[in-house]
C-alpha cells in the first residue's frame, strides 16, 4: 500500500559528494533484479562521464539524507538526437511508496524541458510494476515490447534473457 509522501522532501542537483549514498541506493536496486542489466555500481568517474551534469538529483529529506536519485544519459552523439535523452530513476528501499519517484520525476521532466530535450525514454523490465505506473501517471507512453533484449547477469533471474518495456515522453511544445 502506497504511503503519503515523505515530509519535507527536497530535490536538488546531484553532487559528487552524494556519490556513496547514491551509489548505495544503487546498489539496493541492482540488488533487486528489477532495475536494471547492470549488475555493479559503477565508480563515480565512471557515473559522470556517462550523464549529463546539468539533469543529475537527489531527493533528500532533513534528518534523513538522500532517499532518491535520477539522472539522464545523451542516446547519441549525432546532433539531430541531441534532445532525446534516456534516464534512470532510483529510490531507496526504505523510500519506496512515499512518492520520493514522483518528486524525482517531477523535476526531471522539468529540467529537460528547460534545456530544450523534447524525448526522455527508458526501458523496463515489464515485472516492474510500481516504475511502469509511475511512468505511465508523469505522462509516459508505452512504444514498444523488446523480446528477450539481453540476458541477465545477477540476481534471482540471472542466466536468462529478460524483455523490455521501451517507454518515452515527449514534451507537450513538440
Amino acid at each position: 500500500m502506497s504511503q503519503g509522501p515523505a515530509p519535507d522532501i527536497t530535490v536538488r542537483p546531484m553532487r559528487e559528494s552524494d556519490w556513496p549514498e547514491v551509489r548505495r541506493i544503487y546498489r539496493e536496486g541492482i540488488a533487486t533484479g528489477e532495475a536494471t542489466f547492470e549488475a555493479e555500481a559503477p565508480d563515480w568517474r565512471r557515473f559522470d562521464s556517462a550523464r549529463l551534469a546539468s539533469h543529475r538529483l537527489v531527493a533528500m529529506a532533513p534528518d534523513v539524507g538522500i532517499l532518491g536519485w535520477a539522472a539522464v544519459s545523451a542516446i547519441s552523439a549525432r546532433p539531430a538526437y541531441a534532445g532525446v535523452v534516456e534516464h534512470s530513476i532510483y529510490v531507496s528501499e526504505s523510500a519506496r511508496g512515499q512518492r520520493i519517484g514522483s518528486a524525482l520525476l517531477r523535476s526531471l521532466i522539468s529540467s529537460t524541458e528547460d534545456a530544450g530535450i523534447w524525448t526522455i525514454q527508458a526501458s523496463i523490465f515489464p515485472e516492474n510494476e510500481p516504475s511502469l505506473k509511475l511512468h505511465l501517471a508523469h505522462g509516459f507512453r508505452v512504444v514498444g515490447h523488446r523480446e528477450k533484449i539481453a540476458r541477465m547477469a545477477h540476481g534471482p533471474a540471472a542466466g536468462k534473457w529478460r524483455d523490455t518495456v521501451l517507454i518515452e515522453r515527449r514534451t507537450p511544445a513538440r
